[in-house]
């Protein structure tokens, strides 16, 4: 296995914050922090976390999200604490469960918060639920013209920007010291042993990940041309294993299907934490944009990306010469539409050839800068 655990705080332009926290340490001991959205999307918002639990050592940090999120945040050293959201008729992320609402107002108000930040969004929704925790003091974005609940915490949500900047921008309103930028997503020894119980040549550090899923149709590269990447790495010698979720083995059963070299097919087959390890040990990874990239971005193994729709600037690896991102510029983008009304002009303007080239460049092991 390549050994990838080399310094990675990317450096950035601070922001212009106070020189202590607006808000006493002292006084701070309960902190809520409200982000119930998908695996990417929480990655992203690690160092924002890192910066309020540097600031607030003594606080305890509680992390409302989506159930899922609950792995996650069990290891994720700045939270302390976690609260399921149970969904709301107005937000498409989550299944509702409106009998749970009652038992979760409880539970989030009983912990008579100091501080209850709003890091889901831009706040027209968002900002009124949290708003329901209880808390002291809130924080977090607003939207010009909408309801802003404290003028000194809250900052307009900006319309442009990387995710994990815009989330950074919050808490430097804060005045809370950066702590870089970098992901964390913690693997473990028992995670990797299990993916070698699973698949012994798990070890051997020679494959490379294919992750043709993605949670919007609209977002996913087409399987016939993540197979003819798949076919082309293996017959240079590399071992490919596709990956995916429970809900996307039909589709990784489609690219098996679709290849003309042997897969190892672990879609579904894996937690969490056991695609991690796969991905630790893998030479690169080959997905859509979607969690999987993140993962990739926050354990350093190098990655090719298929950006079909997204917001690239927001959303692509910050480490450009570790990731490579393609992507059509059509004038649709960025899109939240589940399957594509036209032609789907973004994903079929990123060619096979072009991703073959970019995951030798990687596998070579030469500089795979992307201009920006």
């Amino acid at each position: 296995m390549m050994d990838r655990a080399r310094s990675f705080l990317l450096s950035a332009p601070q922001a212009s914050t106070p020189a202590q926290p607006v808000l006493d340490p002292a006084r701070v001991r309960r902190i809520l922090v409200f982000r119930a959205l998908v695996l990417g999307d929480l990655l992203c918002a690690v160092p924002a976390l890192r910066a309020l639990k540097a600031a607030y050592p003594q606080a305890a940090l509680t992390l409302v999200g989506l159930p899922w999120a609950q792995q996650l945040a069990e290891r994720l050293p700045q939270v302390d604490d976690f609260i399921a959201f149970p969904g709301h008729p107005a937000l498409p992320e989550g299944r509702l469960e409106l009998s749970a609402w009652p038992a979760f107002l409880a539970e989030v108000q009983a912990r008579q918060a100091d501080l209850a930040v709003q890091m889901h969004g831009s706040g027209g929704i968002a900002n009124p639920l949290v708003a329901c925790f209880g808390a002291t003091r809130m924080a977090g974005f607003w939207l010009p013209g909408a309801w802003c609940p404290d003028p000194e915490l809250f900052l307009p949500w900006p319309d442009g920007g990387h995710e994990i900047e815009r989330l950074l921008s919050l808490t430097d309103r804060l005045g809370l010291p950066r702590q870089g930028q970098q992901l964390e997503f913690p693997v473990r020894d028992a995670d990797r042993r299990s993916v070698l119980a699973l698949w012994p040549e798990a070890g051997q550090g020679a494959h490379v990940c294919v992750h043709p899923g993605a949670q919007l149709r609209s977002r996913r590269w087409p399987v016939a041309r993540f197979a003819a990447v798949a076919d082309a790495l293996a017959s240079e010698g590399w071992r490919v294993v596709i990956t995916g979720t429970a809900a996307e083995a039909p589709l990784a059963a489609e690219l098996q299907s679709a290849m003309r070299a042997p897969a190892v097919n672990l879609a579904g087959r894996t937690s969490l934490w056991e695609l991690g390890a796969l991905v630790e040990g893998a030479r690169l990874v080959v997905s859509n944009d979607t969690g999987i990239s993140h993962i990739a971005a926050a354990l350093h193994t190098p990655s090719v990306i298929v950006s079909s729709g997204g917001d690239v600037q927001r959303w692509q690896p910050l480490d450009h010469d570790l990731h490579q991102v393609l992507w059509g510029d059509v004038a649709c983008r960025p899109c939240a539409h589940e399957v594509c009304p036209g032609a789907h002009e973004c994903a079929l303007a990123v060619g096979p050839e072009a991703v073959i080239a970019a995951a030798r460049l990687s596998l070579a092991g030469a500089s795979v800068h992307v201009p920006q």
